[in-house]
């Protein structure tokens, strides 16, 4: 059985390689299958883009689909960058660019007021037209300088208490037990056995 996982993100495909690795299936990626169709995250929330995202590739391939929406919610900022996580410094910005911006928003903002969290929703598309939502949130504080070489995104200045360093700096095996996208999965995954049982045996 194959399971689409829609990302041409390289660092989510990396995750999901670990994170998938035990799952009953073979995992497949857009680029292998020569699917160049990007989706417009038109949404108003996580769960919305992730739907979008999930059926339109479940659709172009004839596969069960994986996709995800995440991002960061900084609450001194009413929630933002959120949906707009990917693209809060604009179109071309570099993952440093995104969190020198938002370092900057912060200055000044104390330290017990920087709290904030990833959120990741995964959603699940069948081709006959099923679909499923599972999320994923993982609670932090935005460091005051970026630090770590691990991960990707708004990792380096994710600080995560009960491990006393940011998300950039664990041990890429242990933010794929803990991560907000790690969560998402482990909420997807009884759904996921299901979906691809029921294909089998269909």
């Amino acid at each position: 059985m194959k399971l689409l996982v829609a990302t041409h993100n390289p660092g989510k495909v990396q995750e999901y390689r670990e994170l998938l690795s035990e799952l009953p299936a073979d995992l497949v990626f857009p680029a292998e299958l020569g699917l160049d169709i990007r989706v417009v995250e038109s949404g108003d929330s996580f769960e919305e883009n992730a739907v979008l995202k999930a059926r339109a590739f479940s659709q172009a391939s004839g596969f069960l689909t994986l996709a995800d929406d995440s991002g960061l919610e900084v609450d001194t900022l009413g929630g933002a960058p959120g949906v707009r996580t990917a693209r809060y410094a604009g179109h071309g910005a570099s993952d440093a660019d995104r969190y020198q911006l938002l370092l900057h928003n912060l200055e000044g903002v104390p330290w017990e007021a920087r709290t904030a969290r990833f959120r990741c929703v995964v959603a699940l598309a069948t081709p006959d037209g099923q679909l499923h939502t599972a999320e994923g949130r993982c609670e932090g504080v935005i460091a005051l300088a970026p630090s770590g070489e691990h991960g990707f995104g708004y990792d380096p200045v994710f600080y995560m208490p009960e491990y006393g360093c940011t998300m950039a700096e664990l041990d890429p095996a242990i933010k794929n037990r803990v991560s907000h996208r790690a969560r998402a999965v482990q909420a997807a995954w009884p759904i996921l056995e299901a979906l691809l049982k029921s294909q089998q045996a269909g």
